[in-house]
């Protein structure tokens, strides 16, 4: 019988939301922006200038996820359209000096943040939990192929 509870899916989904629910809450107390929005602009802060499909890609997230959250970051002035220079169909995005500014303050708190709960694992834990997840990414690559 399926056991919720033990059942790998399920708990990483679960744990996943609960850490996405965290963030946000922390996210639009200080800076009033949803987990899309972080994470277009996460995506953004390392990598620029890049096309809403190209953060689709990147993210994993909803393509009109994706849209509403660019949407609402041009709206309020931290990122800024530019048409694709070989392709004038495509637009790309780029932060604006306030998007900039916004990811240099958010950044540093995300990392202490993830400190904070990576803190209850030992450094070995630690390595070794992106080493299993890196098998799990990879296995899902091989059976995506398959």
């Amino acid at each position: 019988m399926l056991q919720l509870e033990t059942f790998l899916p399920y708990r990483i989904n679960v744990l996943a939301k609960r850490v996405s629910k965290e963030l946000a809450r922390r996210y639009q107390d200080q800076f009033g922006i949803s987990i899309p929005e972080w994470r277009v602009i996460a995506i953004l802060g390392r990598e620029q200038p890049l096309s809403s499909n190209d953060i689709v890609e990147r993210s994993q997230m909803d393509k009109a996820k994706v849209s509403r959250a660019v949407a609402r970051l041009v709206e309020t002035g931290f990122l800024a359209r530019a048409v694709h220079q070989q392709d004038q169909r495509l637009l790309r995005l780029s932060f604006t000096p306030a998007g900039r500014d916004l990811y240099e303050r958010i950044a540093p708190l995300a990392l202490e943040w993830e400190r904070q709960l990576l803190d209850c694992l030992a450094p070995a834990e630690r390595e070794e939990l992106t080493r299993l997840l890196d098998r799990l990414d990879a296995r899902l690559d091989r059976m995506a192929e398959e």
